[in-house]
């Protein structure tokens, strides 16, 4: 199927104008809210600014295709623990101390696309793990009543689990 699913989710991220705007309002936003004081973004504001960049993505029109990914498989905010999950992934060993560390917009960028591609790839996971094993049980029932071939289930199965995950696959692109 080509790129996996995390990439295609930051491919469409890393090319998105909307996305790019919405990052920089969330910068400008957070740089606002100390007064300038810092010439970054500090860790402990990662959370409004998540919440902003969602709120963002979130009103664009409908035609936007940014805003279809982020609209079906991101409906919420990203959490704490996925904020700061992003936040570790970033500057992994690159801070000797968290709480003084000021982040720069190329970093702050780098952080939101981590962020929303594991919202992403990890809220489509679980839509393939919650309708596969559902459409399974309604194949499997509907071949007992029938009393189907062992194989022809089988291949039903098998063929139904393949579309629902290419389905959520190709609407991973943005």
């Amino acid at each position: 199927m080509g790129l996996s699913a995390s990439k295609r989710v930051k491919t469409s991220l890393d090319h998105s104008s909307e996305f790019d705007a919405a990052c920089d309002s969330a910068f400008t936003h957070c740089l606002s809210l100390t007064q300038h004081a810092f010439h970054g973004v500090l860790p402990y504001q990662l959370l409004t600014a998540s919440d902003h960049i969602h709120h963002s993505l979130l009103s664009l029109p409908d035609d936007r295709r940014l805003h279809s990914l982020v609209l079906k498989w991101v409906p919420n905010p990203p959490n704490r623990t996925q904020v700061d999950s992003a936040f570790k992934k970033v500057t992994h060993d690159r801070l000797e101390d968290e709480s003084l560390d000021v982040i720069g917009a190329t970093r702050f960028k780098e952080w939101a696309v981590v962020l929303y591609v594991d919202a992403v790839v990890g809220n489509a996971g679980k839509a393939v793990l919650s309708r596969v094993p559902i459409g399974m049980a309604g194949i499997a029932g509907i071949g007992a009543l029938t009393r189907s071939r062992r194989e022809f289930i089988g291949t039903a199965v098998g063929a139904y689990a393949l579309g629902v995950a290419t389905s959520i696959y190709l609407s991973l692109s943005g």
